[in-house]
């Protein structure tokens, strides 16, 4: 009897081995990628001595400081949106590997036991032993066979996604290290910013005790004194600011490390701390565009191109028939001591088969959805490039025209540093006013400060082109 069972089954069996022999049919095109047309250069940049299209990992050591290395490292252990990154990712993974297990047979154990009675006052014969007990065991297994690749475009689906999540943590932490790099850089640049005002105020300090000896000796006004009185006073007025400002910095670190108790060691001496601030690196010529595909958010915008072309395939193939072979075996008795006997075995096996007939249209909208949120993924992808090199370009642009201007920033300093040295000489032996050597010293700390920060627009470029570039650059130079 069970023969004759088994073969009414298995022409059914015959016709499936041959569809899985036959192999899944296609109903969606693999990804490839779009082309977006930019130019092989920047626009900014010399061609000659072209730099390899190669990104260098940890572009914030290129600054040679070991604070602002400390500080990155720190940022990336302890900072929440590095965390909440990281949670993000294990939530992929976990998607991923579920995903990947609908490619297996699903296995399951069941058992039971029940104890009932039947009526014995019916019209058919009770059967013995009533009420009864009744002990099950079973071993079920169900397999979806993938002819139309359903799961495993759902596998590269959250393949992809995972990977997206991976990009997603990436821009997170360029974004992060540029922050921190930008308000280290610009908290150096307030400090040696507060050395030179002071060093200044003591210039200024020292000028309103001249005027004040030249009125006792009657060489001098009252107006000279109160001059340099005001002049005093509005340049303490203006350390203040800068201390103001260097707090908030302070306080912005200290956030982005996750260490609310951070405390960064100040310059050391005054004008010298000029020479502290840390030299931008020089890009290499002729950076080429290719680079932008190392750029994270670039990435993820691709891998979100894949799952979104992959997810059509899945819409697709649920217009399809689904097939599963299902099957168990186990044992069924009275008494709980003979249910693995073989007398009580059980076992059964099939195959399934769905086919949608009919369901108003939802399963070609659930594609046509699907097609719509990978043309919005392509637009992102195309939208991410274009940007990249918009802002390479900007920066590029920024970092030379801020190094032209340190460098005529500079000349002015050097020049209104004699003019005050002129200035005070000619009002101690009485040849001019002291408005004139009250200008002069306006003139040397205005330039001063008008140098240091130039110096910190020229570091803050050359971040801003580290985050457009997505990391530092190779700086061998082809052969």
């Amino acid at each position: 009897m069970q023969h004759k069972n088994f073969n009414a089954i298995k022409p059914v069996y015959v016709v499936v081995a041959a569809l899985f022999l036959s192999g899944c049919q296609i109903i969606w095109p693999d990804y490839l990628r779009p082309k977006v047309d930019v130019p092989a250069q920047y626009v900014d940049v010399s061609q000659q001595n072209a730099a390899q299209g190669q990104i260098a990992n940890n572009w914030w050591t290129l600054y040679q400081d070991q604070e602002l290395n400390g500080l990155v490292e720190k940022a990336l252990q302890n900072n929440k949106d590095i965390k909440l990154a990281v949670a993000r990712i294990e939530e992929a993974d976990a998607a991923l590997r579920e995903a990947g297990g609908y490619l297996f047979p699903q296995v399951d154990l069941s058992s039971a036991a029940k104890r009932s009675r039947v009526t014995e006052a019916g019209p058919t014969q009770a059967i013995s032993n009533n009420p009864r007990s009744n002990y099950n065991v079973q071993l079920g297994a169900t397999f979806e066979l993938d002819f139309w690749g359903k799961l495993r475009r759902a596998k590269e689906a959250a393949r992809a996604q995972a990977l997206s999540s991976r990009y997603a943590k990436d821009t997170v932490a360029l974004s992060l290290t540029g922050l921190v790099a930008s308000n280290y850089l610009t908290l150096r640049s307030l400090e040696s910013q507060i050395a030179i005002a002071q060093e200044n105020l003591k210039s200024r300090d020292a000028s309103l005790a001249l005027t004040k000896r030249r009125l006792e000796g009657g060489v001098a006004s009252a107006l000279d004194v109160q001059q340099a009185q005001v002049a005093s006073s509005n340049l303490s007025a203006q350390i203040a600011d800068l201390n103001r400002l260097r707090s908030l910095s302070l306080h912005q670190l200290a956030v982005l490390c996750g260490d609310l108790n951070l405390a960064v060691t100040g310059l050391k001496t005054s004008l010298a701390g000029l020479e502290a601030l840390p030299i931008p690196p020089t890009p290499p010529a002729g950076l080429p565009s290719s680079l932008l595909e190392a750029r994270p958010d670039v990435k993820q915008a691709e891998e979100q191109m894949v799952a979104a072309n992959a997810n059509i395939a899945v819409a697709k193939a649920a217009l399809y028939p689904t097939i599963s072979l299902t099957g168990s075996l186990g044992g069924e008795s009275m008494d709980l001591g003979d249910v693995l006997k073989s007398a009580a075995r059980i076992w059964s096996g099939g195959v399934t088969l769905n086919l949608p007939i009919f369901n108003a249209g939802r399963l070609d909208a659930k594609v046509d959805q699907a097609s719509a949120k990978q043309k919005q993924t392509l637009a992102s992808y195309e939208g991410a490039i274009q940007t990249a090199f918009r802002e390479v370009n900007d920066a590029l642009v920024n970092l030379r025209q801020y190094t032209e201007r340190e460098q005529a920033l500079f000349t002015s300093q050097e020049a209104a540093k004699k003019a005050l040295e002129l200035s005070e000489n000619r009002y101690r032996s009485g040849y001019s006013s002291y408005i004139d050597v009250l200008e002069a010293q306006r003139a040397y700390n205005d330039s001063g400060l008008a140098f240091v920060q130039s110096r910190q627009a020229r570091l803050i470029a050359s971040v801003d082109l580290f985050k457009a570039l997505g990391g530092g650059w190779d700086s061998a130079e082809k052969k």
